[in-house]
């Protein structure tokens, strides 16, 4: 989890469009954390009306700022400045970057950001974003990747990713933990597919990742399904943790050798097991 913020969620997140405020209170039952999207859910006509919508949920009492990210517009964006104005006035302590790429862009926002990185600029920079003291995460996207390279389809015939979405995968992967930072992986466009969707997910926990976004609330309980350590992978790693105590160094346990990356791996496993049943609302 991040070193930079004291803030760790589970890691089933799920989009709501912000013009659509009757959808934000299903959605928080639903999720570990909520992106209200002021950007690519909300049509360019609908754009006032959704900045309204979320003054309302803060007025009324009804928005979480501790399970709530408000995914605001580019910063080349004409619509940017009216969602920085409302940052301020909201004192919104949580947002998300969309097309982040440059680094004083994150750093003038003034409160805790996660850049998504998501253009070609964004991720040859995702270094230099990471490494901006109010950046708490790094998500990255790969429909618009592509289309700011004038390509046509991140995925190939079978669903996978192309090589160069793949490659900005793990470039924005690495970069987040480079700084000790949340590692967001992203949407699985194909809500129907969650065979697709948890063969993602167990991947993204294999190599890191702290979270996956959902864009429908049914993606959600297949994210924490495969995030969620299996009961003998949790047994196996609280039983080594007992084992070793505070000698962490090399030694053999049940006929396998172990060392400082095994007992990481297990603490993991732990933390992840934690966060899957820390959420009240958490649900199957």
């Amino acid at each position: 989890m991040s070193e930079q913020t004291d803030w760790q969620p589970g890691p089933g997140w799920l989009f709501c469009p912000a013009d659509r405020p009757d959808r934000y209170t299903k959605a928080l039952a639903a999720a570990d954390v909520v992106i209200v999207d002021l950007e690519d859910a909300v049509a360019p006509d609908r754009k006032y009306e959704a900045r309204d919508a979320l003054r309302g949920l803060v007025r009324c009492g009804t928005f979480d700022p501790e399970r709530t990210v408000v995914r605001i517009n580019g910063a080349d964006s004409a619509e940017h400045a009216a969602d920085v104005h409302l940052i301020a006035e909201l004192s919104l302590p949580r947002v998300m970057l969309a097309k982040a790429e440059r680094p004083d862009d994150a750093c003038a926002l003034g409160c805790a950001v996660i850049a998504l990185v998501e253009t070609a600029r964004g991720i040859e920079w995702v270094g230099a974003l990471a490494e901006v003291p109010n950046v708490i995460g790094l998500m990255w996207g790969a429909d618009d990747l592509v289309a700011s390279m004038g390509g046509t389809s991140s995925r190939r015939a079978d669903g996978g990713y192309r090589d160069v979405a793949r490659y900005a995968r793990s470039r924005s992967l690495v970069a987040a933990k480079a700084c000790g930072l949340l590692a967001l992986d992203a949407v699985h466009m194909d809500i129907a597919d969650t065979e697709g969707l948890a063969t993602e997910c167990e991947d993204a926990v294999a190599v890191g990742f702290d979270a996956t976004v959902a864009i429908h609330p049914s993606q959600v309980a297949v994210i924490r399904a495969a995030y969620r350590p299996s009961a003998e992978r949790l047994a196996w790693a609280q039983r080594l943790l007992a084992h070793v105590g505070a000698d962490r160094g090399v030694t053999t346990f049940e006929g396998r050798m172990v060392d400082g990356p095994i007992f990481t791996q297990a603490e993991r496993l732990i933390r992840l097991a934690a966060l899957s049943g820390a959420n009240g609302s958490m649900k199957e």
